[in-house]
């Protein structure tokens, strides 16, 4: 019998939401799944060799018309996010990469859906200096023109803005850790006396199977534009709320630690940053300019849109179920990285 599935091209297969698509929408579709070095290693997929950042991904010209007259859809997940990474790559995957994917929507006529994230759509636009980005803006700012460039395609294109991914709302698990988890795995061993954050800040999150499923609704009611937040938005938590499931989950493991003592952004730029230049060991200098990066991005006075109830989603936005599913990603993560209960 001849599977008349529609077939989707899917990116960054190997990534969480990557890993989260694939549970979503192999059931409806034929995936194919372009990999450069890391296989998917699913049965459910076919891999298809190629490298994002390169012209036509580096596939013949036979080879890349034959995969745009199998295409009828585009899950574009592929992207950099380590922004530790060297700059120039972060730009080549997230922004060359995203020019190649609109290629081959063109000339395959594919609906396109591209993953973005949220808080590089509110983040403001780097002022023009003669110095390249680093760092976190580099990243932020490749996600920006990777969204300008689907805007400035002509394409009809879905963008979805993706806050923070946790781990599946129903077990905690996901493919690899992100940098919220680094936070929290430090304030869970007691590694932190002090946190660069506002206690009442918005810090937004969506569990990777809810973004999964969100998606998933767009391409089978094959909606073909418009700007989409996966979001908690004014249901989102607080640093406080996300601290004291942390604090609660260490001490269910026996692990009970000292509350850290949080602070506010300018009290961190004014005051603590300048201190640990003085004083702070190299490590302690370190980490903390991570957190304090990762915070100011990630922190939030006021809700970010959100388009879950619009997808008929509003039921994941309960405060008790964002509330277990932060839970149940502590504990996995407890559970991977090998925190050993303390003694009876």
């Amino acid at each position: 019998m001849t599977d008349h599935r529609p077939t989707i091209l899917l990116t960054g297969g190997t990534g969480v939401m990557g890993r989260a698509f694939i549970e979503e929408l192999a059931g409806d579709f034929t995936l194919l799944c372009l990999c450069r070095r890391t296989r998917v290693g699913d049965p459910r997929v076919t891999e298809v060799p190629g490298d994002l950042c390169s012209r036509r991904f580096g596939r013949t010209a036979g080879e890349w018309r034959e995969l745009c007259r199998r295409v009828d859809i585009v899950v574009h997940a592929g992207a950099t996010t380590n922004w530790r990474a060297d700059p120039a790559q972060i730009r080549a995957t997230n922004v060359a990469g995203t020019q190649e994917v609109l290629h081959l929507a063109e000339e395959a006529g594919a609906r396109l859906y591209h993953i973005g994230t949220a808080f590089a759509a509110v983040a403001q636009p780097r002022e023009h200096t003669a110095a390249a980005a680093s760092g976190l803006a580099a990243y932020v700012e490749s996600k920006q023109l990777a969204e300008r460039a689907v805007r400035d395609s002509g394409l009809d294109a879905v963008i979805v803005r993706p806050s923070i991914v946790i781990g599946d709302s129903r077990d905690g698990r996901m493919a690899a850790f992100q940098g919220i988890h680094k936070v929290m795995g430090a304030v869970y061993r007691g590694l932190v006396p002090v946190l660069p954050a506002d206690p009442s800040s918005l810090i937004d999150f969506i569990a990777q199977d809810v973004a999964a499923c969100a998606v998933g609704r767009l391409v089978r009611d094959e909606v073909r534009s418009g700007d989409f937040w996966l979001t908690a938005g004014p249901h989102a938590l607080t640093v406080d709320d996300l601290v004291q499931l942390v604090l609660a989950a260490a001490v269910r493991a026996g692990q009970p630690g000292t509350p850290p003592r949080m602070v506010p952004k300018e009290s961190v730029d004014r005051l603590l940053l300048p201190l640990l230049e003085d004083i702070g060991p190299p490590v302690l200098r370190r980490t903390f300019h991570s957190f304090a990066e990762l915070l100011d991005l990630f922190q939030t006075g006021r809700p970010l849109p959100t388009s879950l109830p619009e997808l008929g989603l509003a039921a994941q936005l309960h405060h008790d179920r964002l509330c277990a599913a932060f839970q149940r990603s502590v504990e996995f993560w407890a559970a991977e990285a090998a925190v050993p209960a303390a003694a009876a």
